[in-house]
């Protein structure tokens, strides 16, 4: 079994270098990693994502979120979504409400059609802004009329926020901002790809 030796010194430093340069050996010009390409998986997901994304876009702002029957949720359901390629770390930080909230939105006494006129103009103002996390709060009221035992905002958020091309995630928030009364939004800022 052979001993440890110490660290070499300059002198066999020196030699070792030479003898590499010797047989040709050149240095590396960065440290980095070369991660090769993508999977083919997520290069497609990555497309289709931009072709959606570039559909929306060229859609009239009133098309992006639907107007149509929604599924119910309960008043006390937690809310929770996020795009299939979004780090489970950023979206445990979004259920713990790490990410701080950049502005708000309160939907409180406003039909279904103002309700989705306002929530598309606040994400549309909040991306223009490069705001990075929104708070829009929907309630968790039941509608009066008898057929609509569900509250008919926080069903109809729910819907609209999973079609809006911007929105990553969302999920319900704290206690202290709404708890389920309420949705922590997490936005794609302009320019940026996951």
């Amino acid at each position: 079994m052979s001993q440890r030796r110490g660290h070499p010194d300059d002198s066999e430093v020196s030699l070792f270098r030479q003898a590499l340069a010797d047989a040709g050996v050149k240095p590396i010009s960065s440290n980095r990693a070369d991660p090769g390409k993508p999977k083919q998986r997520r290069q497609e997901a990555l497309a289709e994502r931009r072709a959606a994304a570039l559909e929306a876009g060229s859609h009239q702002l009133s098309s992006r979120t639907s107007d149509g029957r929604v599924e119910p949720v309960r008043p006390s359901e937690w809310l929770d979504f996020s795009v299939p390629d979004l780090p489970q770390r950023t979206r445990s930080q979004l259920k713990r409400g790490s990410i701080a909230w950049e502005a708000g939105l309160d939907l409180h006494g406003y039909t279904v059609d103002e309700a989705r006129a306002e929530l598309e103009s606040f994400l549309a103002e909040a991306r223009a802004q490069r705001a990075r996390c929104v708070l829009v709060v929907h309630g968790k009221a039941r509608s009066i009329s008898g057929s609509d035992a569900y509250p008919v905002i926080k069903s109809h958020v729910n819907a609209w926020l999973r079609e809006w091309p911007s929105v990553l995630a969302f999920c319900s928030a704290r206690e202290l901002d709404g708890g389920s009364g309420a949705v922590y939004v997490l936005l794609r800022r302009r320019g940026e790809s996951l």
